[in-house]
């Protein structure tokens, strides 16, 4: 039986999207304590995948995540959800607007009802928890008098819905992706994503130079972010998700050619797009692909990389 961990406790948006995988099928879901928790029972075993949020359409990404899926030992992903994020007030039974002091939630999804909040409980304090579903729980056992949470957590909680859809931005997604260690990527489907991370050298037109070996090649770039190195001042990670798969000619020469540019690339997976994402912008592939200056040896060394990456090699 597959063992897939995922943002708990129990009935998180996580779960929600997870439920929604087919490798969710007959499978032991674990909930874990926190991003950076789930990705750790990845890396030591305790599970064979791992869920988690990526990316909001409100809040941007999830920098927890991103950071976490370039340490060690590798990630990849290997699947994406997305859902429709709809964020309610629970509380006790019995307990009114009035009586609310503390409001707890993750903070994406306090970030996403803050204008709510601010003028519903203008005095309550608001306070932070490892999960939407943990908050409810929290209030459940009468540490905090509201949980900004989703509407199955009432169920699961024994609480009361005293507000419904509060969220500032109606209609927020969030997209969430299924983590494994390395492996031979899904099969192309026709419609994939690519995702990476790479650093450059801090000097003029690095990152220019990086965008172009995608651009000249007519890979689409759908998302880019950078976040710091942490142990290393003023150096950051470029997070990049593409359109297309490893197993692309267009894509792999891509990889290729970063992997000669950048000081480090790290791949993190080429798989199926989720329903309902827009398909990528139309263009052809120019006739001509400059190369950027680089010896044989780079050549060959970014060569057998990418051969190992489409066998399931590490990263």
């Amino acid at each position: 039986m597959p063992r897939l961990a995922f943002l708990g406790p129990h009935a998180t948006f996580t779960e929600q999207a997870l439920r929604s995988l087919p490798e969710s099928d007959g499978a032991e879901l674990i909930p874990c304590q926190g991003s950076p928790a789930v990705l750790a029972a990845v890396r030591d075993g305790s599970a064979d995948a791992g869920c988690v949020p990526i990316e909001n359409s409100v809040e941007g990404a999830v920098g927890a995540v991103l950071d976490g899926l370039v340490a060690d030992p590798p990630l990849v992903i290997l699947r994406e959800a997305l859902v429709a994020v709809r964020f309610t007030l629970l509380v006790r039974p019995g307990t009114s607007l009035v009586d609310v002091r503390t409001v707890a939630s993750h903070p994406h999804a306090i970030a996403q009802t803050r204008g709510w909040l601010g003028s519903r409980l203008p005095d309550a304090q608001v306070l932070l928890s490892t999960s939407t579903s943990e908050a409810a729980a929290q209030v459940a056992r009468g540490e905090f008098d509201a949980a900004v949470s989703s509407p199955l957590a009432a169920e699961q909680h024994g609480l009361e819905v005293l507000a419904d859809d509060i969220a500032d931005n109606p209609g927020a997604v969030t997209r969430f992706v299924l983590v494994a260690p390395p492996g031979p990527p899904p099969a192309p489907t026709g419609r994939d994503r690519t995702t990476l991370a790479a650093t450059t050298a801090n000097r003029p037109g690095s990152l220019l130079g990086l965008l172009t070996e995608l651009a000249v090649r007519g890979i689409d770039l759908t998302r880019i972010e950078s976040r710091p190195i942490k142990d290393r001042h003023a150096e950051y990670w470029f997070h990049l998700d593409c359109s297309g798969h490893l197993a692309e000619p267009a894509m792999g020469e891509a990889l290729a050619a970063l992997h000669r540019r950048c000081d480090r690339v790290r791949f993190l997976g080429s798989y199926p797009r989720a329903a309902g994402t827009p398909d990528p912008a139309p263009g052809a592939v120019p006739p001509a692909v400059p190369l950027s200056a680089a010896g044989a040896d780079k050549f060959a060394a970014a060569e057998a990389w990418l051969s190992a990456l489409r066998n399931g090699g590490r990263a």
